[in-house]
């Protein structure tokens, strides 16, 4: 018998990198790729240009047991843009592996896109009553068509056409044999930077990729912007309507690494400011400050900082965890928390442990970790988490569950404390958070901490994501 363990976890959406002007673009591509694993592990592929024709690969799994210097050597070319996958759409198999390509009037034609369109749905189902034959099921698909059908002259303008008549969350790259083009969305809701390696240009979801090829971070590519790079440089339009900025926050609270920029912010100071706010308003009389590794680590450096509360490393996570595991006859208690995270007895027997995480979405595995550090001998635990309660589901981009299946959005946070076995449960404020981070709540979007969506949600595209998302929980 097989177990699979689930993360109780929002999940990571997807990752973007572009390339131009360098002469072995498709392997600092998969350089790129290989930094924003961690933004999707389902799928990954990168599409080459020598200059004249564009080449494709692609594969499910991880980026370095996809790629191998056989691959690498049918990617010739100066150009390259990649993707990798976590599905928030569409189903979970080789054909909804990015960047898609195809040739059209305007010639050869790759993309690939992190972000979420509510409506393409509906849009699709227009275009298939006028003919149009789709291979995959991912909203991207739906755009690509669009600019293979367009009227304009060049796919350059055709991109920003298209888009126009698009609301939701997108940060693309588009490739020909003779252009890299990037756009964003004109919220702003994923990140997107632009960054330089010598004579050429890069493009990737966070700046941890440039730090891997020693590319030079030079500024974010703004909300509403697209970037054109050809032989003749870099030109900058903003070609689309203008809205109010609508940056997501939870890439500063958990999915982005530390060690990027991101809306050009540090994440790792913004993540260490919000462990020191959580310590202001959630202080607990305790021992040990312990993260629930990795993402509630440097939240609870700060909060150990501002609260004087000695920091250990109380849990120990196993980085080779897959997917599945053979389960033992004999039933082992907690046994799919235990294959992940391992307490150090030593360190946490006899203590008033706080455990800091970024967040809690269904609940269960924060009600197994605290019974792990408990059954290691800790005194008391108490649970700190350095964002507000999660209560709804996020349509633009980043997999969450429906709403009746999110912990806080069905109890109050004493009710949740109970379900969770702690002594205390506390959260990081709304405008705490804010403030830790550093960007206005105006420029934000913190729809699934409030339940104010920054544009429509009709009930048709509701529907048709709870539908998307069981599909997907089937799949996995």
């Amino acid at each position: 018998m097989q177990f699979e363990l689930t993360q109780d976890k929002f999940r990571d959406e997807c990752g973007v990198f572009g390339i131009y002007g360098h002469a072995d673009a498709a392997r600092l591509t998969y350089l790129g790729l290989y930094a924003l694993q961690h933004r999707g592990q389902e799928s990954c592929g990168i599409t080459a240009s020598n200059g004249t024709e564009l080449r494709l690969e692609r594969a499910m799994g991880h980026v370095a047991d996809a790629f191998d210097q056989s691959t690498l050597d049918r990617l010739p070319g100066a150009s390259a843009i990649g993707h990798v996958r976590y599905s928030t759409a569409g189903e979970v198999s080789i054909r909804e592996a990015q960047p898609f390509l195809v040739t059209c009037q305007h010639g050869q034609i790759a993309i690939c896109h992190n972000g979420n369109l509510p409506f393409a749905r509906e849009e699709r189902r227009k275009l298939e009553r006028e003919g149009a034959i789709f291979s995959a099921t991912s909203d991207t698909e739906v755009i690509l068509h669009g600019v293979a059908r367009s009227k304009a002259s060049s796919v350059r303008e055709a991109i920003p056409e298209v888009l126009r008549e698009t609301e939701g969350a997108f940060s693309m790259l588009f490739l020909t044999p003779n252009e890299l083009i990037a756009i964003r969305d004109p919220r702003g809701f994923r990140p997107l930077a632009l960054g330089r390696l010598g004579d050429g240009w890069v493009v990737a979801s966070e700046t941890c990729a440039f730090d891997l090829i020693d590319a030079q971070y030079v500024r974010d590519v703004e909300p509403g912007e697209m970037l054109v790079i050809d032989q003749d440089g870099l030109r900058s339009s903003h070609p689309l309507p203008v809205q109010q900025p609508s940056m997501c926050l939870f890439e500063h609270v958990y999915f982005a690494r530390p060690d990027s920029l991101i809306y050009g912010r540090s994440v790792n100071e913004s993540r260490h400011r919000m462990g020191a706010q959580l310590a202001i308003e959630q202080p607990a009389d305790a021992d040990v400050v312990v993260p629930v590794p990795d993402s509630g680590t440097v939240a609870a450096i700060g909060y150990s900082a501002q609260s004087g509360v000695s920091f250990r490393f109380g849990l120990v996570r196993n980085h080779y965890v897959g997917r599945t595991f053979i389960e033992p006859r004999q039933s082992i208690r907690s046994f799919g928390v235990r294959i992940k995270l391992n307490p150090v007895r030593e360190l946490i027997a006899g203590k008033r442990v706080v455990l800091i995480d970024d967040s809690i979405v269904r609940g269960t595995t924060s009600k197994k970790i605290v019974r792990l550090v408990r059954e290691a001998g800790a005194s008391e635990v108490h649970m700190r988490i350095s964002c507000p309660p999660t209560i709804s589901p996020c349509y633009y981009g980043i997999d969450t569950p429906n709403k009746a299946d999110l912990i806080a959005a069905q109890m109050s946070i004493e009710e949740i404390r109970k379900f969770i076995e702690a002594d205390s449960l506390g959260y990081l404020s709304l405008e705490g958070m804010i403030e830790a981070i550093g960007i206005s709540r105006d420029s934000s979007c913190v729809a699934c901490w409030t339940e104010q969506y920054p544009t429509r949600i009709t009930s048709e595209a509701e529907t048709m994501w709870e539908r998307d998302h069981e599909a997907l929980a089937a799949d996995n």
